[in-house]
């Protein structure tokens, strides 16, 4: 049985495809349309999912939207009659989408895919992120907390999964309490993230790595716009917060009580930010504002964990077990997850790695599989790489139009210690093997490498590679073996968020200065043999000739791009940027100097 998943119309449009109950490939549209977040109908997606699974439109079971469009239109008519006139933006955008595009999902699929309107399916938003974590996991019995912007009405829920691989498993996701719009952990980290000059949906992890930089000084002054309860559901002060206007989410009141709003271009520098080549030294006034919006973005990311860690007391409150999933936005901010974890009495996590809104789409297909339609639970999440890969031909072919030097060695071990040597010559590494990667974060197949003992790598990378803030961290991916000598993690080593990049841990060694951020923390990736054995080995071999077992890793893109897709994609990217040598495959590239 094929079972097609599918999430669009908001932002990372994305498909998953299942075979049998097993994952065999998913994907989000801006991987293929260049596009950052592209919210359109995910057709390259789906193409590709069908490719890889050597099927047609035709031979699809069912497809599975990722939330129920009617329940959204209500939301949005609600929201806006309540507070029209200045709901105007909204009904000019938030309609126009709705009506246009996802009140209409059913006839889209069946226009581009051919299938029976009995055979596409609708799931709760909510429903799809508790089930793409949930039926992912290795989990027979689980707490499930999900925490997000909005879905249709839902903006939080708990409850748990139960299921076992038996034929004759009764397979069920029980979501016993929710919050609902407009009281929403997520939609009040965002209207931080705009208050501090960044994009909704795309800042939040510059609010994340701006926070070490400050102190947590106005948690009070937050906690006054809202009630946080015991369970952990909160209530926002609607004087402060209008989310019916898609521009500006803060009111005057809310400027009375923190200011004026951090300017989006202005440059971010306090006392412990780098300046690397800026030959403007911060004025006073400048490091006093700035320290200002650091301690800001201190004071949510604290008021985003405690709310978290009563969420997650509460359902396991309710539930006294020891496994909890994740899914949802905000269970990508990897801080809270690791102090959800050592605060709460949970013994391990689950997050899959597209936990936000392209994940829908992988729960949906999982819900109506093992729910809906019945079936026995066969697979576990346990690596991230689901997208597409590109052959040997098709790595030539673009090197060839691209009329690029480059040398192809046929052995394996001699291309790794290409790379090796090239990192310990402090040069940067693009990194590009097999499928890529499902969700934001490069896990050893399309990411930029450097050496993480230079400390001035932070610097060159930020600046020099990637052309983003120079206050913004890096992660490491390290041996799975060795991950535990190298961060405070114990026995979280293991738990499968520190494959996917989603626990931030305290750095114990003192060897990797490049990858430790401002507060002494890391998000770290720990890599396994079985999964990527030629990333593993790469490390390894790094390890052997420095006594590091771990590298820089960061996204193989630039500031405003997708990680990088095809080899031509790697190409553009690698001439663009400031790397040394990149290496597809066994085809080593090298800038002439």
């Amino acid at each position: 049985m094929h079972v097609l998943g599918i999430s669009c119309h908001y932002h990372d449009a994305a498909a998953a495809l299942l075979r049998d109950g097993v994952l065999v490939a998913a994907a989000q549209e801006e991987r293929f349309s260049r596009k950052k977040h592209d919210a359109a109908f995910p057709l390259r997606a789906i193409e590709f999912c069908l490719q890889q699974a050597g099927l047609e439109a035709a031979d699809l079971d069912y497809v599975v939207f990722y939330e129920k469009p009617f329940a959204k239109g209500e939301r949005l008519m609600t929201t806006i009659v309540a507070t029209f006139p200045r709901s105007l933006r909204l009904f000019r955008e938030g309609i126009h989408v709705w009506l246009k595009e996802k009140i209409w999902i059913k006839a889209l699929i069946q226009k581009h895919l051919g299938t029976p309107p009995d055979r596409i399916l609708f799931v709760d938003h909510h429903v799809s992120h508790a089930a793409s974590a949930f039926f992912a996991s290795p989990f027979e019995d689980a707490a499930v907390l999900t925490v997000d912007g909005v879905g249709e009405w839902t903006t939080a829920t708990c409850g748990r999964g139960t299921g076992d691989w038996g034929q004759g498993g009764t397979n069920r996701l029980e979501l016993s309490q929710e919050l609902r719009f407009p009281h929403s952990l997520g939609l009040l980290y965002s209207v931080f993230t705009a208050f501090l000059g960044f994009e909704v949906n795309e800042g939040e992890y510059k609010v994340m790595g701006m926070a070490p930089f400050g102190q947590p000084r106005y948690v009070e002054q937050i906690r006054s716009i809202m009630e946080l309860r015991e369970d952990g559901s909160l209530w926002l002060d609607p004087a402060y917060m209008r989310f019916h206007d898609t521009e500006r989410a803060f009111t005057r009141r809310f400027e009375a009580v923190f200011g004026a709003p951090r300017n989006p271009k202005a440059r971010f520098v306090t006392a412990a930010t780098s300046l690397y080549d800026d030959p403007n030294p911060p004025t006073t006034e400048e490091l006093r504002r700035n320290q200002y919006y650091a301690d800001l973005a201190a004071s949510i990311q604290q008021v985003t964990e405690d709310v978290m860690i009563a969420m997650a007391r509460h359902v396991h409150r309710q539930t006294g077990l020891t496994k909890l999933c994740l899914a949802g936005g905000v269970a990508l901010n990897c801080v809270a997850n690791y102090k959800v974890l050592r605060a709460t009495p949970f013994e391990e996590i689950y997050v899959q790695p597209a936990a936000g809104d392209a994940g829908g789409a992988l729960g949906a297909a999982l819900y109506a599989y093992h729910v809906l339609l019945g079936r026995p639970r066969r697979f576990v999440m346990d690596h991230a790489a689901w997208g597409k890969a590109y052959g040997e031909g098709a790595i030539a072919d673009a090197l060839r139009d691209g009329r690029w030097s480059f040398s192809r060695l046929d052995d394996d071990e001699r291309a790794l210690d290409q790379a090796v040597d090239a990192l310990q010559r402090g040069e940067v590494v693009g990194w590009y093997h097999g499928r890529f990667e499902w969700g934001p974060r490069a896990l050893g197949h399309r990411s930029i490498l450097a050496d993480p003992r230079r400390e001035d790598m932070k610097d060159i990378v930020n600046i020099k590679i990637k052309f983003r803030e120079p206050f913004r961290p890096f992660a490491p991916s390290v041996l799975a073996e060795k991950a535990a000598q190298c961060f405070d993690l114990g026995d979280a080593a293991k738990h499968y968020p520190t494959r996917f990049m989603l626990y931030v841990a305290p750095v114990t060694t003192e060897r990797a200065p490049a990858i430790t951020h401002a507060d002494g923390s890391s998000r770290p990736q720990a890599v396994h043999r079985e999964f990527n054995p030629r990333y593993h080995r790469l490390i390894e071999k790094f390890a052997e000739a420095t006594g590091v077992p771990l590298v820089l890793n960061t996204s193989f893109n630039l500031k405003g791009d997708p990680i990088v897709s095809t080899p031509a994609d790697a190409l553009d990217t690698f001439a663009r940027s400031g790397m040394d040598l990149l290496l597809l495959e066994n085809f080593v590239v090298r800038k002439s100097r």
